[in-house]
């Protein structure tokens, strides 16, 4: 496709209104679904590491508990 100048470029002959938008509502989705799956897989590997820590912490303990001569 040809323009004249860049004016006529940004005005995609009436219907730069139309094509700008969806093209920054595509690109704000775009940015939302990666920033959520970001944001969400950050989070999931904090539980992880939480839950992890949390099993350690309970096979230390039941461990101690067994050298003791204490049922747990």
């Amino acid at each position: 496709m040809y323009f004249d100048d860049f004016q006529s470029f940004w005005d995609m002959g009436g219907y730069g209104l139309y094509v700008w938008l969806s093209f920054g509502v595509s690109f704000l989705s775009l940015a939302w679904l990666w920033l959520d799956s970001f944001f969400s897989k950050r989070a999931l590997f904090k539980n992880v590491h939480a839950e992890q820590a949390r099993l350690a912490r309970i096979k230390v303990a039941s461990e101690n508990s067994e050298n003791n001569g204490v049922q747990v």
